[in-house]
């Protein structure tokens, strides 16, 4: 398949933690280990903000499109003006802050991190954080959709309810053979798409028992250096909201690669180092 190319101003030189959508317009929010947000402007290539933070950026999301959220390795949680690139403090975690997420139906931010605990806050009533749960083993990722918070330990996905979160409703074991790095809800069917430590990504569906919905894995960060493979960990991955068969990976050396979720093809790839590179 031959796709479109893609190249952005000012690449990224190290990790990216992770990338999201704009919810009205065709702008990709990135956070990185860099300690750096960045806002582009994909239909014109340009960057249209770079804000630097005291500690590298594990997680960010849209609280809507003038405003970010960010999860940082000090463990505090702030809030970006898109605009003019100032931040604020929310709160923070006792330890690093893993990930970060905002829910239109409860107007609250879902924040966890190496504390063992997923915590809210409320934008409405101020920075007190109003839940606290507490897990027994270190989160790697969440992701949020609808009333829905879906979580990751180890091979095992948790699902709770935002409306109670007090213990998960539903416990999914991964295909996976190794640890989960990133998790997302896939727009367009009962399911979720994983991303591994090793370097690949599994489409699996909320139904398993269900013969139809079973999924598929495949291998999509390995690097070849001196003739032979290694395999970097998927941080992230995010489906458009305009292309639901469309998605984004990042990995652990900076790159973003986009791919078809129906034809199981690469479309094309890369932010870190300016290239652009055709869908094979």
């Amino acid at each position: 398949m031959n796709g479109a190319c893609l190249e952005l101003e000012k690449p990224i030189e190290e990790a990216v933690s992770r990338i999201r959508f704009a919810p009205k317009s065709n702008h990709l929010l990135i956070s990185s280990w860099d300690s750096n947000l960045r806002l582009y402007d994909v239909d014109s290539s340009a960057l249209r903000l770079e804000a630097t933070s005291e500690a590298a950026l594990l997680d960010c999301c849209y609280q809507n499109g003038e405003v970010a959220l960010t999860a940082a390795s000090d463990g505090f949680i702030r809030r970006y003006d898109l605009h003019s690139g100032n931040n604020e403090t929310i709160g923070n975690h006792d330890d690093i802050a893993t990930s970060v997420g905002y829910s239109d139906e409860t107007c609250q931010v879902i924040t966890a991190g190496l504390d063992k605990k997923i915590m809210s806050w409320d934008m409405r009533s101020g920075k007190a954080p109003v839940h606290l749960t507490k897990l027994g083993a270190e989160l790697e990722s969440m992701s949020l959709s609808g009333f829905d918070l879906m979580v990751a330990i180890g091979r095992s996905l948790n699902m709770y309810d935002l409306r109670n979160l007090d213990r998960h409703v539903q416990s999914y074991e991964s295909h996976m053979e190794v640890q989960i790095r990133c998790i997302s809800p896939i727009p367009y069917s009962r399911g979720y798409a994983v991303g591994s430590v090793d370097g690949r990504v599994a489409l699996e569906s909320s139904y398993p028992s269900n013969s139809n919905n079973r999924g598929y894995i495949f291998r999509c960060h390995p690097r070849s250096k001196d003739g032979r493979f290694h395999l970097v960990s998927v941080n992230d991955i995010v489906f458009n909201p305009f292309t639901p068969a469309a998605f984004v990976t990042g990995d652990n050396e900076g790159y973003a690669t986009v791919w078809d979720a129906q034809s199981r093809r690469r479309l094309f790839e890369d932010l870190r180092t300016g290239r652009t590179i055709g869908g094979g």
